[in-house]
């Protein structure tokens, strides 16, 4: 079963500085149809203008990972971490038994990104942050994991059961997908135009997918980029 999510029909607020876009309820923006999905639990497309972001604020017991699109993300946090994301770079912060952050856009340039919320698989863990790189050639025509709960060097650890994956697939390039038994998935389409077992999604458009078997995935423009979540 396959339960499109359309892009207009998300949560938008526009706050000046930021102009963000809410899969799921999240802030002041609530539709009982959709307060996650299995462990996840956010995907906000935010737009922050140069100059501009979140000024130091608190999370616990979250998984949050930030994927940015352009532009970049200045992170300060209380354990002491300061670093810069980039495009081509994920950032994931266990926020466990709690942490305090900042972000911020760059001086001169929009940044556009998304930012993921998975509840982790228990409470109270250590606090902690990491970012790796990984090119867009690594994702183009495949699935190429950049978050999991297995101890890779080259993605960002979930304390989580859990896998995203990234993609960009140019027109009319296929590939498929064969999730475990019991698994669901949600697919988030960043750009172009995709069909999948069929449905076909535009730019911004999520998908709740269970009880397939198999994803069909087929591009039907040049740059379709989107993540691909395996949950529980």
């Amino acid at each position: 079963m396959i339960k499109i999510r359309k892009s207009d029909e998300r949560g938008f607020f526009n706050h000046g500085w930021l102009q963000t876009y809410h899969t799921f309820s999240f802030a002041d923006y609530y539709d009982p149809r959709y307060v996650g999905f299995s462990d996840l639990r956010v995907i906000n497309e935010d737009f922050i203008a140069p100059a501009q972001g979140f000024p130091p604020h608190f999370h616990r017991d979250m998984e949050i990972i930030t994927y940015v699109l352009s532009g970049e993300l200045r992170h300060r946090d209380s354990l002491g971490n300061g670093s810069t994301t980039l495009p081509q770079e994920v950032q994931k912060m266990t926020a466990g038994r709690g942490v305090r952050h900042s972000e911020f856009s760059s001086e001169t340039e929009k940044t556009h990104l998304l930012q993921i919320w998975i509840f982790p698989n228990e409470k109270n863990l250590p606090p902690s942050y990491e970012q790796v790189r990984i090119p867009d050639s690594e994702k183009r025509g495949k699935l190429r994991v950049i978050a999991t709960n297995e101890k890779l060097s080259d993605a960002v650890h979930l304390n989580q059961d859990a896998a995203i994956y990234a993609s960009i697939l140019n027109n009319d390039e296929q590939l498929e997908y064969t999730p475990k038994d019991n698994r669901s998935l949600w697919l988030q389409l960043i750009s172009g135009k995709l069909e999948i077992n069929g449905q076909i999604l535009d730019s911004g458009d999520g998908a709740a997918i269970t009880e397939e078997k198999k994803l069909s995935v087929k591009a039907l423009a040049d740059n379709t980029h989107f993540l691909l979540f395996d949950l529980r």
